[in-house]
């Protein structure tokens, strides 16, 4: 019966991935869509029906195309860095509370932030392996960037488990019933919204990849399927931090096409941002964390810790 159970939650997983891969490459679709029409043009409309076959195209044109490497590379690192990078943004996926044979536990919020937390270890390595000046530049602005957001978010997010008293995802569900915390905790979702942009490297805070000074940041020397694994693991931790934000905020997990919607419509704010807002200077961009969001989400902290007292 166990190794029943142990196949069972293994197809779980497995489907859980295809779905993730197929809905990272519409997203992929949809962006440059967005985009297409904010600056007055069409996206993607050659490929099948209005152009939806096109990220399955650029698939196969980015694995199928040769690996290359330079010479002075730190080969092995080089090479690994962005499988291990692409593996962590899936390992986040596993803490979603399905209500059938899937991995959920007490623990799911402490779990997501140790893979966000690993996950910048790739990004750093991956800018260091190549040997080239702008990769390093571009790597050592994402670990100096996400590790300054990883506290904000920290912070955020703890307000909402005092909330719940829980770390379990499934409780955001059952105490956001009567109203949203997005309206309880209005000044701390904006807050949240800004620190996932940057936590996930996009637009306006995407320092990383700053294509003016940067060449191309820290994948500058990656091609092919080193490349497309990055390219993937960036897409899919945007939509899980977008999931995230529809589960802490938004009325948490239900298996209705409500709950996708929402989620479809967070995913958007990503694109929009980035078809709207130029990007922003880096020193502003450190004072934002440690000058306005950490003041605001301990000063938040303390008095949802003071309302949850006082209710009980």
């Amino acid at each position: 019966m166990l190794i029943y159970d142990m196949y069972l939650i293994f197809i779980g997983l497995l489907i859980l991935i295809v779905g993730v891969l197929i809905g990272v490459a519409f997203l992929t679709l949809m962006e440059r869509k967005v985009l297409g029409y904010i600056q007055i043009r069409k996206g993607p409309n050659k490929l099948g029906f209005m152009g939806i076959l096109q990220p399955f195209s650029d698939a196969i044109k980015l694995f199928t195309k040769e690996q290359i490497y330079p010479n002075f590379s730190n080969y092995v690192m080089y090479y690994f860095s962005p499988v291990l990078g692409f593996i962590m943004s899936l390992l986040i996926w596993m803490v979603i509370p399905y209500y059938f044979n899937l991995i959920s536990f007490n623990l799911g919020i402490l779990f997501i932030l140790c893979c966000m937390s690993v996950g910048v270890y790739t990004v750093m390595v991956a800018g260091w392996s190549s040997n080239s000046n702008y990769a390093l530049l571009g790597g050592l602005r994402a670990v100096a960037q996400t590790i300054s957001y990883e506290v904000s978010l920290a912070m955020i997010l703890l307000s909402s488990i005092i909330m719940i008293m829980d770390y379990n995802l499934l409780y955001f569900n059952l105490y956001q019933n009567l109203v949203w915390f997005m309206f309880m905790m209005f000044p701390l979702s904006l807050c949240w919204i800004s620190s996932m942009l940057a936590e996930t490297n996009r637009t306006p805070f995407d320092f990383a990849e700053g294509e003016s000074e940067l060449v191309s940041g820290f994948n500058v020397e990656y091609s092919s399927g080193g490349f497309a694994l990055i390219f993937l693991a960036e897409y899919s931790s945007i939509l899980f931090m977008s999931l995230l934000f529809v589960m802490v905020y938004m009325g948490g997990f239900d298996l209705t096409i409500i709950f996708y919607l929402k989620l479809t419509f967070i995913s958007f704010l990503f694109i929009w941002v980035r078809g709207t807002l130029p990007r922003y200077r880096y020193d502003k961009l450190m004072y934002l964390a440690w000058k306005s969001y950490l003041p605001i989400s301990l000063n938040f902290l303390l008095f949802f810790l003071g309302l949850k007292i006082f209710l009980i």
